[in-house]
């Protein structure tokens, strides 16, 4: 039943719109719902051949066989510990790099930088970012282990985990410096003025009045951070010694090591015997626990953001 004005002559049916639009718009929503159902089935596929591999070895190998000396797939040793240290060693020397040069890179842009200079550095510190890692890994193993590593302790080898935490550090801070750029300038000039209008001093505004209200993208640019410095690999492969088959286990930042990453990338080298069986299913173990720390980092980084984020 069609209604119309007797006025004008116009119909409800009028009132939908162009029918030709209505199918563009409904073929356009459909394409759409079907490359999101896309990823997610591909995130799936991804996380279920993680989870069904890493069973599959673990169900392949002794416990036991997860706690020795060293990570050499080919020889059947599979320390674990080797490692999953090697990536909290090498991450925690990067953030120690990136976080504090960061920040301050980022505050000094927000706070004290003219809008002329910020607008020149701010790109290029974006390029910067893109810096390719095998770069900064030979950067690392060249420049940063004879000049910094083995100035501060002669004995130390040619490859190690210090040397590979600052080439990944370095790398890391154009990406904190630039996300917590934006956090610094997100907050109301308001602040800023009410804070100058009570006497405060530059310094005293910036440290107790905008990075507070920035916390929440702040953490959001450590965790950034941390994530993109635990999925290195080139860097580490090359400068802390994790290019081989076989990584002893070291807690000693001027030991060689190996991270998770790197091991990965070093097991499936043409050379190597991990072609199948439970070498190659190693390789999804390391992946599915670099997945769940990754999880567990944006998790925990999601729930503080959302329980100190601040609205204005």
């Amino acid at each position: 039943m069609t209604l119309t004005d007797p006025a004008s002559g116009i119909g409800i049916d009028a009132l939908g719109g162009n029918k030709r639009r209505q199918q563009k718009e409904k073929t356009l929503s459909i394409v759409l719902m079907g490359a999101a159902a896309v990823s997610l089935l591909i995130s799936f596929l991804i996380v279920f051949s993680l989870v069904f591999e890493a069973w599959t070895f673990i169900r392949g190998i002794e416990l036991g066989f997860l706690w020795g000396d060293q990570w050499a797939p080919p020889f059947n040793e599979y320390d674990i510990k080797t490692p999953v240290v090697g990536s909290l060693v090498v991450t925690g020397i990067a953030m120690l790099v990136a976080i504090p040069v960061g920040l301050a890179s980022a505050v000094y842009l927000s706070e004290y930088a003219s809008s002329r200079f910020r607008k020149v550095v701010k790109p290029i510190l974006e390029i910067l970012a893109g810096i390719p890692s095998v770069v900064l890994g030979f950067f690392a193993l060249r420049w940063v282990t004879p000049n910094i590593v083995q100035n501060i302790n002669p004995d130390a080898p040619g490859f190690t985990l210090l040397a590979a935490g600052i080439g990944v550090g370095i790398l890391t801070i154009p990406l904190i410096a630039s996300v917590s750029e934006d956090a610094l300038a997100s907050v109301p000039d308001a602040l800023r003025e009410a804070s100058a209008g009570l006497g405060a001093k530059k310094v005293t505004t910036t440290i107790t009045i905008v990075i507070p209200a920035a916390i929440s993208g702040l953490v959001a640019a450590f965790i950034i951070g941390i994530s993109r410095a635990i999925g290195e690999t080139m860097v580490v492969f090359l400068a802390a010694g994790g290019g081989g088959n076989q990584a002893q286990f070291a807690l000693s930042p001027f030991e060689s090591g190996t991270t998770m990453t790197a091991a990965m990338a070093a097991s499936v080298a043409p050379s190597d015997r991990v072609s199948e069986g439970v070498a190659l299913q190693s390789l999804f173990f390391l992946g599915l626990l670099l997945f769940i720390i990754t999880l567990i980092l944006n998790t925990v980084a999601d729930r503080f953001v959302r329980r100190v984020r601040l609205v204005y």
